[in-house]
């Protein structure tokens, strides 16, 4: 019970990224340039709310569909084609490299 408490007194510190037009329509241009599968479209959103938003990094573990190293080339290069930077793509350990 304590561990949940203190997980949710950290998590009350997050700021929240809204899902504005922009992000929505990035999203779908992710999916419709087949970067990003159609069938998923919340891992195209996560992307967009996170590069829109001008997050410096997306932390994830799905290597499916966006951590993958030829995937994040392409998310790259289709964000700055649509005139946004893109956040870093990277999982928890590469995030965390050189604290480990």
């Amino acid at each position: 019970m304590q561990a949940a408490r203190r997980r949710l007194d950290i998590l009350r510190e997050v700021e929240l990224l809204a899902i504005t037009p922009d992000a929505t329509t990035l999203a779908r241009s992710l999916t419709g340039s087949g970067i990003v599968p159609e069938n998923s479209p919340e891992d195209a959103l996560h992307v967009a709310v996170a590069v829109v938003n001008g997050c410096n990094y997306l932390v994830t573990w799905n290597y499916h569909h966006l951590a993958r190293e030829d995937t994040r080339a392409r998310i790259e290069t289709f964000c700055r084609d649509e005139g946004y930077e893109p956040a870093l793509i990277c999982t928890p350990e590469e995030l965390l490299e050189d604290e480990i």
